[in-house]
């Protein structure tokens, strides 16, 4: 392996104009983005954009302190971008996850890929460990220059390259961001087991982080011979499969594998993953595909929503009609579980907010974006029961949501319907 370069050695690959492609959460290599954000405010950086979804460490250009000379474009927004795009900072472009690679490649006609990874094995691969995302896509198709730290576990799948494929390399001590599992509230639970009891054994799930699924994982401990194809692999996985739940031995693709394009968790996760040849990280474009997952039958999708009108729309990236997050990969699992063979997609919701008004609505805020369609949900489910939509009417729909609505809020939901010749 040629000797480490510094971190600001990117700067002599990043020309005027250009576009630095970032992997979300823990893929993001701190000591590269510290160096660029530096020659940034030496003025050596000019009408450069960095490309991301999911970003978990808060920067100064993320609020425009460089201005256009170093600019962040997001793909979804996080807890730390959330304030900066309502700032007019930072730009967001909707997206179905799993065609962020193609839209970035689109965007960009020379990128300069700059990821963590972890060591190089004996064979001279480095992978790209919790992240494959859209950037393992870019493999044979962009100039990478990587962050090599220990702390990353090395992971199997399509999300390595050879050193020989590297513009560059710099190493650090970094350690990975640990989310902590979200522990389940009551209604959280009861959701869970509503979902649970619906999932046969052999049927291969998708979930994603958060006190819901938490907690929809912690009912599946009865079943057996369940798969994973998922975006995220979080710790509620990790249990299932040391439990013997998740075996992937029913699935049609991967079989006894598990499967998702990133990781997100604690350090039990990251060391669970590392070297463990029954998990594979895959890019994005397959994983969320949903021509891919329509071929693995009875595929269950569970995504969490922030309201559902009577129509059964759901609008999860906005809250009263202002940008939250983003689409995702909530539509791809939606429709791909939609063409599986016995599949399920379930949309999971407290029946209210935290200030107790109803999540199921007469109509969307404005300005709120629909992120699952309503001819293509299928349940929606809170502490309340589970509504099925799917080949439903508007009339039929509107009967079962106001039945899983929260009971002080049926009465004016029933009215409302009426109004609207729905009831």
């Amino acid at each position: 392996m040629p000797p480490p370069n510094r971190p600001d050695d990117i700067i002599d690959l990043i020309g005027p104009g250009g576009d630095v492609i970032v992997p979300l959460a823990n893929g993001e290599p701190t000591c590269v983005l510290d160096a660029i954000e530096a020659a940034a405010a030496a003025g050596r950086l000019s009408g450069v954009h960095v490309h991301q979804m999911h970003a978990i460490h808060d920067r100064p250009y993320l609020a425009g302190v460089y201005g256009d000379d170093l600019r962040h474009v997001a793909y979804f927004l996080s807890h730390v971008t959330r304030k900066h795009f309502a700032n007019a900072t930072v730009d967001l472009v909707p997206a179905h996850f799993s065609e962020v690679y193609s839209l970035m490649a689109g965007r960009s006609s020379d990128p300069i890929v700059v990821a963590a990874a972890s060591p190089p094995d004996r064979h001279g691969f480095c992978s790209l460990g919790v992240s494959a995302d859209y950037v393992a896509s870019f493999i044979g198709r962009a100039r990478f220059f990587l962050e090599i730290t220990e702390h990353m576990p090395r992971t199997f799948g399509r999300n390595q390259l050879h050193v020989s494929q590297l513009e560059g390399w710099c190493q650090s001590d970094r350690g990975l961001v640990e989310v902590e599992p979200v522990v389940p509230t009551d209604i959280d639970t009861t959701i869970g087991h509503l979902v649970a009891e619906r999932i046969p054994d052999g049927a291969t799930i998708q979930t994603g982080i958060g006190a819901i699924p938490n907690a929809i994982m912690a009912s599946l401990t009865d079943h057996r011979n369940l798969g994973i194809h998922t975006e995220l692999i979080s710790d509620g996985v990790v249990d299932l499969m040391e439990s013997g739940v998740v075996n992937g031995v029913k699935k049609r693709l991967n079989r006894t594998k598990a499967v998702g394009t990133f990781a997100l968790g604690t350090k039990r996760l990251h060391e669970f993953l590392h070297e463990n040849t029954a998990l594979e990280l895959h890019a994005v474009r397959y994983v969320n595909d949903p021509r891919i997952i329509s071929n693995e039958p009875n595929f269950v999708s569970i995504n969490a929503t922030l309201s559902v009108d009577f129509l059964g729309q759901c609008a999860s990236e906005t809250i009263n009609g202002r940008y939250y997050s983003s689409s995702g990969g909530q539509n791809d699992f939606a429709r791909g579980a939609m063409y599986s063979q016995g599949g399920q997609g379930f949309v999971v919701l407290h029946s209210t907010t935290s200030s107790g008004d109803s999540r199921i609505v007469p109509t969307l805020a404005p300005g709120d974006a629909v992120t699952t369609p309503k001819n293509t949900v299928d349940k929606v489910v809170t502490e309340y029961g589970v509504a099925e939509l799917r080949g439903r009417s508007i009339r039929e729909r509107t009967r079962a949501l106001i039945a899983i609505a929260a009971p002080e809020h049926r009465d004016q939901l029933t009215a409302q319907a009426r109004e609207m010749g729905y009831a």
